[in-house]
């Protein structure tokens, strides 16, 4: 068995969804593993990864708009508003998603469904700088 790592850096327009699947599936590719598994994981406590449709934008903007009403900005509820209304909730949405996702590598790429996308999501309004760490493992 063997492992590989790189780094994807993302900058982000605030709050949002970035698609990253190109570049995880180029660092897959460049790992030169066949058959394993690709291991995606945002270094950040205010973004997170998704596995989500990437056909229909509406989708993730439904979600958006679901996790705007369970998480709203500002809320009284929250005491950690260092770096403002939006710090809370971002940290509470990153912990409801996922931080990390383990996909299948078949024939040295990421073994997706024909809708599914890697999704970095963005939970602070301003702009960020994301680091987004890929671990191949396999044969």
């Amino acid at each position: 068995m063997r492992t590989s790592q790189g780094q994807i850096v993302v900058a982000t327009r605030g709050r949002g969804t970035t698609n990253i699947t190109e570049e995880v599936q180029r660092v897959v590719r460049e790992s030169g593993i066949a058959t394993g598994l690709c291991h995606v994981f945002v270094q950040h406590t205010s973004a997170s990864l998704m596995l989500c449709e990437n056909a229909d934008p509406t989708v993730r903007r439904d979600l958006e708009a679901f996790l705007a009403r369970l998480v709203p900005d500002g809320d009284l509820l929250f005491q950690h508003t260092d770096e403002g209304p939006d710090d809370m909730s971002a940290h509470v949405r990153s912990i409801l998603t996922n931080m990390d996702l383990t996909l299948p590598v078949a024939a040295g790429r990421c073994a997706l469904g024909t809708w599914q996308g890697v999704f970095l999501y963005e939970h602070r309004t301003g702009a960020q700088r994301r680091r987004v760490l890929v671990t191949t493992q396999g044969d």
